[in-house]
């Protein structure tokens, strides 16, 4: 019995392991088991990426304002449930010269997701990005920035690069409520080569959206300049 009690105890802990490693895997901005990653380009050139989750809603012709008054090219990972139901909103986007890339259909989390599920989620979105008129290659992002084993194979099997970030300011509370506060984050943890993630879509974003005058133009006033991510993934060294 002893022996029994002693099996089953290491059992569940060796479980617990695995479950606790693949949990940390699956949340991972730097790394994947299959294909490219990138969370920030290597170099040393004071380039960064200024990338806008989700949308496009009625708040793009906002958000293009703001990033025209700054004379800045951004990349927008949309969804393409909402690229569906905006589609003259995506448009504006592209005749804008901004970056289109992919955050899945339905923003559903793509872990123990069927490869089925994984397939569509992508490819539907790609069409509809292509409808709208972008015609580059489309970069992905996971939603959420959970991957885990099929997506990254999926994603490596079509030679897709999955694009995470390194700074993310809007995604703690106490600093995303503020636009001052996102400035100084990014200004504290910017490198060449970052890639900055904002979420300007949403009405309850709006400090978000005030921040980006103010993050351009501390960023410039240090020597950066801005690029699209897949400009940004030009400069590897």
């Amino acid at each position: 019995m002893k022996k029994w009690t002693t099996r089953v105890t290491l059992t569940l802990a060796v479980l617990l392991i695995i479950m606790y490693a693949l949990f940390q895997l699956s949340k991972s901005r730097t790394y994947q088991l299959f294909g490219d990653l990138t969370d920030r380009v290597d170099t040393n050139q004071k380039v960064i990426a200024l990338t806008l989750d989700d949308g496009p809603t009625e708040q793009t012709d906002e958000v293009l304002k703001v990033l025209k008054e700054a004379d800045v090219k951004a990349t927008f990972f949309v969804t393409g449930a909402e690229l569906q139901q905006h589609p003259e909103e995506g448009k504006k986007i592209v005749q804008a010269g901004h970056e289109l890339g992919n955050h899945s259909y339905s923003h559903t989390r793509m872990v123990l997701k069927s490869p089925s599920f994984i397939k569509n989620e992508i490819e539907k979105t790609d069409q509809l990005i292509r409808d709208a008129g972008y015609q580059e290659e489309i970069l992905f992002r996971p939603p959420n920035g959970k991957k885990l084993i099929l997506l990254p194979y999926y994603l490596s099997q079509h030679n897709r690069k999955t694009i995470m970030w390194d700074i993310e300011p809007d995604s703690y509370a106490d600093i995303g409520s503020n636009s001052d506060k996102i400035v100084q984050h990014v200004k504290e943890n910017v490198k060449p080569g970052s890639i900055i993630l904002l979420h300007v879509m949403y009405k309850n974003r709006e400090e978000s959206l005030k921040s980006i005058k103010g993050v351009v133009e501390s960023l410039r006033k240090q020597g950066y300049t801005f690029k699209t991510v897949s400009e940004l993934l030009a400069e590897k060294k």
